[in-house]
């Protein structure tokens, strides 16, 4: 048993479960993701997708799918600060410790309720719409109680520090410092030891999320549609209406299959062309 100081005065004494929970058990989570990520990339590009229920039912989407989408974004964002930026920054800038607390706490509170609400949503949706639920794998099953069970433990750590008020634990002085030493492949176990319990349960369940996540529809989450930005223009049109026009573009089908029988070509098949610049110019 080891023993380690995270404040003055204050020693934590170390098991061997600490470093297995907080030492290791982190970078084990980053490869299997990382691992895992690469392996679906490679062996199942088609199965990368959220597998879009929409057709079945829109009614419950419309509603619940942007309530936790924007949810979450917040609660990203509220654990983003939280976590990376260390307390000694925003000190820095002015921003006492009393109004951060108040405004993770309104924030952190809303996001969770609205991220926890769309979540269940979502979960009466499938269950409640008979070929959405038969389109929902053993997978996505799981992937639904493990995200559940994250979103319930992070709000009940953020309503635990309502209820408990000034005494309520610092977690920027413990998860977060341990949480940035791991970038540096130094981590302070001895921080996160001293977390309560309510912190270590929400850190596990974070973790096993992770650990899951390249084997559910949420690898969608990785696949930004960047290349929307950068594709051509698609041209979309009917079918002919002006009967000049028409005439024009069947003597121009007649002449090309006449010209291909003389010369012993096969005649390009498919729509011709309706004379969009750039396309007749790359066509030549």
């Amino acid at each position: 048993m080891l023993t380690s100081e995270t404040e003055p005065g204050a020693a934590v004494e170390l098991t061997a479960w600490d470093t297995v929970l907080w030492g290791v058990l982190p970078y084990v989570m980053v490869v299997v993701l990382v691992g895992g990520l690469i392996w679906r990339y490679k062996y199942d590009q088609f199965g990368w997708t959220t597998r879009s229920s929409q057709l079945y039912e829109s009614r419950l989407l419309r509603i619940a799918s942007p309530l936790f989408h924007f949810g979450l974004l917040a609660v990203i964002a509220g654990h983003f600060f939280g976590l990376v930026i260390p307390m000694a920054w925003t000190q820095a800038l002015g921003m006492s410790q009393d109004f951060y607390h108040f405004n993770a706490l309104f924030v952190g509170g809303i996001a969770g309720v609205g991220t926890l609400g769309g979540i269940l949503l979502l979960i009466y949706r499938r269950r409640t719409t008979g070929p959405v639920f038969m389109a929902t794998t053993k997978n996505d099953k799981a992937m639904y109680v493990v995200l559940t069970a994250a979103i319930v433990f992070g709000l009940w750590t953020t309503l635990a520090s309502v209820f408990e008020g000034e005494h309520g634990h610092n977690y920027r002085e413990t998860v977060a410092p341990w949480f940035r030493s791991l970038f540096v492949f130094q981590p302070d176990i001895a921080a996160m030891a001293a977390a309560p319990f309510s912190f270590h349960l929400h850190t596990l369940v974070g973790m096993a999320l992770f650990v899951i996540w390249p084997f559910t529809r949420l690898v969608h989450a990785f696949t930004a549609p960047l290349h929307y930005l950068f594709r051509p223009y698609i041209v979309y049109r009917s079918r002919d209406r002006d009967q000049a026009r028409g005439a024009t573009v069947t003597a121009k089908r007649k002449e090309g299959a006449s010209a291909a029988r003389t010369t012993g070509t096969a005649a390009r098949r498919g729509w011709s062309a309706v004379g969009t610049r750039d396309r007749d110019t790359k066509n030549r």
